[in-house]
């Protein structure tokens, strides 16, 4: 099947999802309750996406893994989007089962909130363009707007999305300093990224 540009087999998607994340999320289920001492949706306070990612992340348990390391590491890693997809649906049906489970997805916009106050410069690598995009521009308005950004996109600007917006029109919204360094790069982001991250981590660590 194929998920965006990338060939995924059959195998490793569908029914593996649900034979792996489901005995995740009974384990998550019953720490949550035991280490809360709370019951219903009061034991879910706190716990957005953020917090789920890190939880899948430990009971990975494989480096070559993003969230193991965000895990490891506790990078926060927010899904604003969380109940699209195959995940979301299985913690759909998850809560079929267990009705007081929640993801407390405001959970998330306190962290952003924090680290959009907390950092000295606030610096973007977007890659693609919908939701993950915005959030990441629009909780920067509130510092008035990002340092610097570099946005990857096959999206058009004519069709008037979110998606084909240029970063010259975050600076008419205050999601991005007039004065910042910014760059769009239009193309495929799986051969882009390689290359970007090639030139990165063949400079020299000052």
């Amino acid at each position: 099947m194929r998920l965006g540009n990338v060939i995924v087999p059959n195998a490793s998607y569908g029914e593996i999802i649900e034979a792996v994340v489901m005995p995740a999320l009974e384990e998550i289920y019953q720490d949550r309750l035991a280490s809360t001492g709370k019951t219903g949706a009061d034991a879910w306070l706190g716990f957005g996406s953020i917090h789920l990612v890190w939880e899948l992340g430990k009971r990975i348990g494989t480096p070559d893994s993003l969230i193991y390391w965000a895990a490891k590491n506790k990078i926060p890693v927010c899904i604003p989007g969380i109940t699209d997809g195959s995940i979301g649906a299985q913690l759909f049906m998850f809560r079929q089962k267990h009705r007081d489970f929640h993801i407390d997805t405001l959970a998330d916009e306190q962290v952003m909130s924090d680290l959009t106050w907390d950092v000295g410069a606030s610096n973007a690598l977007m890659v693609g363009g919908g939701i993950s995009k915005h959030h990441v521009i629009w909780w920067n308005q509130y510092r008035g707007g990002l340092d610097s950004a570099v946005y990857v996109t096959t999206a058009p600007e004519h069709d008037g999305s979110l998606s084909g917006a240029r970063l010259k029109e975050a600076i008419s919204w205050g999601k991005m300093r007039p004065e910042a360094p910014h760059v769009c790069v239009e193309g495929d982001a799986s051969l882009l990224l390689p290359l970007l991250g090639a030139d990165l981590f063949s400079q020299p660590i000052e």
